[in-house]
Parts: structure tokens; sequence; C-alpha cells
């Protein structure tokens, strides 16, 4: 199933996004690369996610799985878009940006306990 594929994939990539903030974006001296680095990751998270939203939001309406809701998804969609960005940012509050990866990580995997459920 597709939609298990994206968000498998998705997870992956939130960790990416985590990782890169934590062992490089906040290391001393470091300096973004926005068409080496960041353009194609966002890019890369949007299509990925789009396809998600659009596979999800149809599967939650018509399963109603406990503790999806159709808000979630369009949330951490949204959830996913800043945390491509943030994630290359210096002056990004890392309270805020683990909290939101952490939010991510929950949705996701929540969903796919449901898919396989």
């Amino acid at each position: 199933m597709r939609l298990n594929q994206l968000t498998r994939e998705l997870l992956h990539v939130n960790r990416e996004a985590f990782d890169q903030y934590i062992e490089k974006t906040k290391k001393e001296g470091y300096e973004v690369d926005f068409y080496g680095e960041v353009k194609p990751f966002t890019d890369k998270i949007r299509a990925m996610a789009e396809e998600w939203k659009s596979l999800s939001l149809p599967w939650v309406e018509d399963n109603r799985p406990k503790y999806i809701h159709v808000n979630q998804i369009n949330d951490t969609f949204d959830n996913l878009q800043f945390v491509a960005v943030f994630a290359f940012q210096p002056d990004t509050r890392e309270k805020r940006f683990t909290e939101m990866v952490k939010s991510i990580d929950y949705v996701l995997s929540t969903m796919l306990d449901r898919l396989h459920s």
C-alpha cells in the first residue's frame, strides 16, 4: 500500500531533518548551502508530504482510525514543511524544533500502527 510506504519514508526524512539540525546546523561555523542542501531537501519532503496528505485524508475519513483525526493530518503536513526548512537554520529554537519533530513522529507512527491493524 502506497500510504504505508510514504508514511515510513516520511518518518525517515523527519529523522534526517532532526539529525541535520543536531549534528550539523547547530555546530559552530555551520554555513547553509541553500541550493545544494536546503532546496533539494525541502522539495523532496514537499512532494512526499503532498502525496501522503492526498492519500491520508480519505483514508482517515473512511476508516476513522483511533487517535488520528483530519486536523492531525493537516498539521503534520504543515509541520513537515517547517521542519524541512528549520533543520538548516542555526537560529532555530531547539526545544520548538524538537517538539515539532516529536509531533510528526507521533502522528506518523500512530498512523503506521493503524494501517497494520
